[in-house]
């Protein structure tokens, strides 16, 4: 039998079979990434292939993903795991009140898409947060800032709806991966676009001004008009997986587009002399935030550098 994971729990998979029965399987067999150790060999969008066997239901083998997002380990150790597989695109929910997430965060996130071709479409959820002018500013600048870069933004305030139709069409027709850190309102967004789900909201921590988590697994979420949303559980990091350094600068769309004016073909835009995207930098064609991220990944030897705001 053929199915597709909708649900990992940690111990089994839901899977949806073909003919639309909901089975839980367990794994049988190594589906380990190649040179990649993951917590979740299985992930969350996988086409699969279930055998039966004294009376217990098993996958036994995984097709070939198109594509996937994959993150280390919270725990920081060698091991990665796997967001979700197969998807159109990616929602990266952010918020720039309770809690902050700051830019360093949004930058992996979208390297790690650009690496592995999913498009991202990003989400400023709790504008409603941004009480005075200062606020409303900075919305307006990391606004402008991604969307001159070619990334769709969206503006919204979850709780009252404020933004709900251009999400719905942003998502519809497609699967969509929901990431972002914890408390930013990625519960209460699928609740308002699946609103008999009622799936559990968390408060920030009143201490910490950080997201509590409410997703504990992965799930898959059939949209009405056509298209799924893939949840997953907030994440205080992300720390990208042993990108080739000669290839970090293509994730980044627009120092990828200026480094062709670079003098040496092998630049890496730290140091060398007539580096274009350095004059870029200077002169404010290239966001500071954006470069400093880029920095960051080329310095990935030191396990903690993503989770460190600037």
């Amino acid at each position: 039998m053929k199915g597709l994971v909708i649900k990992n729990t940690g111990s089994w998979y839901v899977v949806k079979i073909d003919d639309g029965s909901i089975v839980n399987c367990k794994i049988k067999g190594n589906f380990r990434l190649k040179g990649i150790r993951t917590t979740n060999p299985v992930a969350v969008g996988d086409m699969v292939e279930v055998a039966v066997k004294d009376d217990a239901s098993y996958i036994i083998g995984i097709e070939p993903r198109r594509n996937y997002i994959i993150r280390k380990a919270s725990n920081l150790s060698k091991e990665s795991q796997i967001l979700a597989s197969n998807i159109d695109q990616a929602l990266l929910i952010v918020t720039l009140k309770e809690p902050v997430t700051n830019t360093t965060f949004i930058d992996r996130f979208l390297a790690t898409a650009e690496a592995y071709n999913v498009p991202v479409v990003i989400v400023i959820n709790k504008v409603d947060l941004l009480s005075d002018a200062d606020d409303h500013d900075y919305l307006e600048a990391v606004k402008s800032l991604y969307e001159i870069i070619g990334y769709k933004v969206i503006k919204m305030n979850a709780l009252a709806g404020d933004g709900l139709e251009e999400l719905q069409q942003a998502l519809a027709g497609k699967v969509t991966l929901l990431s972002g850190n914890s408390g930013v309102g990625k519960s209460s967004i699928i609740n308002l676009v699946l609103p008999g789900l009622n799936l559990k909201t968390g408060n920030v921590s009143e201490s910490h001004h950080t997201g509590m988590h409410t997703t504990t697994f992965s799930e898959m979420f059939d949209l009405p008009g056509g298209g799924s949303v893939i949840d997953t559980p907030g994440v205080k990091g992300f720390g990208t997986i042993d990108f080739d350094k000669a290839e970090v600068a293509h994730y980044f769309k627009e120092i990828f587009k200026i480094s062709a004016n670079c003098k040496y073909n092998n630049c890496t835009h730290t140091h060398e002399p007539g580096c274009a995207v350095r004059d870029a930098v200077e002169n404010h064609y290239i966001s500071e935030s954006r470069y400093q991220s880029y920095l960051s990944i080329l310095e990935d030897g030191s396990d903690d550098k993503y989770r460190k705001p600037f």
